[in-house]
């Protein structure tokens, strides 16, 4: 038997912030040892960043990662970790994790499988290594073996496969396999989506039966540089057994979860299938550090417990928010609160940040992380951080008035109350002199509907500019699907949080907080019609009555651009759930505004990756602003099944 504590760790990392990146590095090395840890696996492209975007090109860059990884080769007595950076190699870029143990540097594995689909674009700045290639670099006056290599210290061999590598059929695994590996690490930069970790999880424990080994998969954490959520998973598997999970989407600066294994016990395993005699391979190094992993004391693991979608939503949100916040140097938020399900659902989100990250960190250290904001101590911190502004024309109701108020209140957070329909009627005269006649509901609608979104945006920034805050824009990814917002109105912000939830998920969610999250002032809005309230209320206006029941139009926002079908194809794919002309209706009518609207997407502000259903035209749904419209495709829908 040998017994070998090892560890995950996952790291909240920022692009290019080389000092604060070392310094978690280095806080959780020094953790990792003082735990007795003596293989700590840290995520992938951890010293720059993963979020780098065209920086990576930067000779800036690559050097301040490679003098960041000297300061950490310094820390690493009586540990072996992993830790990934960008580096070049004959003038190519190369995905890199460095390999380091009791203070040498071993060699450095670079990624052979690139992710390049959906959210990732690593092929625009990297290469793909051969597998098998093994060449040597020259850095600090010293030559290391770079490229698909192997390690074995105190007689345990390790692999590694680097995120994108594990998620295809030919992977390092299969090799490490075949040249007797028992233990294979994973650093890696996984984006959160709901159900993930299940996926994550099967990789994981599928990958330790299959290739009879130990196996550590350790994932960024936090918003790394915008869009992207990750939630800092770690798992550790043998043999198909999960032996270790953690708990996700924490507001440290990093986390471990470690165990204890018996590393021979898989070779135990693979001697029971077959008579196994493996070749040295030539890329095998062999360390000149003096690590030994016998463990006399066996600490335990835990496996953290799986969340549902509501509760992932709510914990991805919360500290999303938090590192936009902080990372961007805002003080706090500002929203307009109109009473309704999507601003009220952004006002709780906001406000159960503040709350989360002082439960798990405490006032002081929440503090401290946002030292740069001017915190009065004395004051509750979700006043000062979250202001709620409801801006009332003569269309808005006094119930609306009352539910805004009474959440932003509930809360904790400033509520301020302007009635803007002096402003409202000032622009309406302005038009009408200009036209030469009065705006009436039956010719101005879409006019007499935008101008009371978009007066309301100059104050707000205004309120959030004084502030130094962040403005929050409230539309979901149903509205954007359809383009049902004022453009420099209800979009006006620099942070969309729910613009990657369909609506129908988002009502139920709140419904879930009510209850979950101890939000009594939701009640009204859980029983409230979603509305714009931008008519007068003679005409009844809701958000469906508009548009279509938002069950129906997420279902074929999912067919006609999650799975590129036509029209034709989405009728036959929905056909029954309405009376086929009615149906009819609906894909016309989604797949008109979904084609004249790409400038409205185009111009949102940023928002949180949450799943594949994403319509972000910068990191997901790519579509031309100008296009044909479906016209022929549509016209083929109507003639179909007559």
């Amino acid at each position: 038997m040998k017994f070998v504590h090892l560890a995950g760790a996952s790291l909240n990392q920022t692009p290019l912030a080389f000092e604060q990146n070392t310094r978690n590095i280095i806080a959780a090395i020094q953790e990792g040892k003082r735990r007795g840890i003596k293989i700590l696996s840290l995520p992938e492209l951890a010293i720059s960043g993963y979020g780098c975007e065209d920086a990576f090109f930067s000779e800036y860059v690559l050097n301040e990662s490679l003098k960041a990884l000297s300061k950490i080769i310094a820390e690493t007595k009586d540990i072996l970790i992993t830790v990934g950076l960008p580096m070049e190699y004959e003038s190519c870029l190369y995905n890199v994790v460095a390999v380091v143990c009791d203070c040498n540097l071993l060699g450095f594995v670079a990624k052979q499988e690139l992710a390049g689909d959906g959210i990732y674009y690593e092929p625009r700045w990297f290469k793909p290594w051969q597998e098998e290639k093994i060449v040597q670099v020259s850095w600090n006056e010293e030559n290391y073996w770079f490229g698909d290599l192997i390690f074995e210290v105190d007689g345990v061999r390790i692999g590694l496969e680097i995120c994108e590598d594990a998620w295809n059929g030919d992977r390092p695994a299969q090799r490490h396999y075949a040249r007797n590996v028992s233990l294979i690490l994973n650093p890696s930069a996984s984006n959160f989506a709901f159900g993930k970790t299940d996926v994550r999880k099967g990789l994981v424990t599928e990958a330790s039966r299959s290739y009879s080994c130990t196996y550590v998969y350790s994932n960024l954490l936090g918003n790394d540089a915008g869009r992207i959520i990750f939630d800092g998973e770690i798992l550790i598997a043998q043999s198909g057994n999960l032996l270790a999970r953690s708990s996700r989407f924490s507001f440290e600066d990093f986390q471990i979860t470690s165990c204890v294994v018996d590393v021979e016990k898989v070779h135990i395993s693979r001697k029971k299938s077959f008579n196994y005699q493996p070749e040295i391979p030539d890329n095998l190094i062999i360390s000149d550090g003096n690590l030994a992993f016998e463990e006399d004391e066996i600490p335990t693991s835990s496996l953290a417990p799986v969340e549902s979608k509501n509760e992932e939503f709510y914990l991805a949100e919360t500290l999303a928010l938090f590192d936009y916040m902080r990372k961007s140097y805002s003080r706090g938020f500002v929203l307009s609160l109109s009473g309704g399900a999507d601003s009220s659902s952004c006002a709780v989100l906001v406000a159960k940040t503040f709350e989360r990250a002082e439960q798990e960190l405490g006032r002081k250290r929440l503090l401290e992380k946002i030292s740069y904001a001017g915190i009065d101590e004395q004051k509750p911190l979700t006043a000062q951080l979250l202001t709620c502004v409801y801006q009332g024309t003569r269309n808005s109701g006094p119930e609306t008035l009352e539910s805004a108020r009474e959440l932003a209140e509930g809360l904790g957070g400033t509520f301020v109350h302007w009635n803007v329909e002096p402003v409202h009627q000032e622009y309406i005269k302005l038009a009408e002199s200009a036209i030469g006649r009065n705006l009436t509901w039956e010719q101005d609608d879409l006019t007499l509907q935008n101008i009371q979104a978009r007066l309301r945006s100059p104050g707000i920034w205004m309120l959030a500019n004084i502030n130094r805050a962040l403005l929050i824009t409230t539309s979901n990814r149903s509205e954007a699907a359809v383009g049902y917002a004022t453009m420099d109105g209800d979009t006006s912000g620099g942070i969309a949080p729910l613009g990657g939830m369909d609506k129908d998920s988002l009502l139920e969610w709140l419904h879930w907080a009510e209850e979950a999250l101890e939000v009594p002032a939701l009640h009204y809005v859980n029983n409230l019609k979603p509305t714009a309230e931008l008519r007068p209320s003679t005409y009844d206006q809701t958000d469906e009555a508009d548009l279509m029941p938002y069950p129906i139009l997420d279902d074929i926002e999912k067919c006609a651009i999650r799975d590129y079908k036509s029209p034709v194809e989405v009728f036959q794919t929905l056909r029954g759930t309405y009376p086929d002309k009615v149906l009819k209706g609906y894909i016309r009518k989604f797949f008109n505004l979904w084609s004249r609207n790409q400038w409205k997407r185009e111009r949102y502000a940023p928002s949180f990756h949450l799943d594949d259903e994403n319509l972000d035209p910068k990191t997901w749904c790519r579509f031309p602003i100008l296009n044909g419209g479906f016209y022929q495709a549509l016209n083929e829908m109507d003639e179909f099944g007559k």
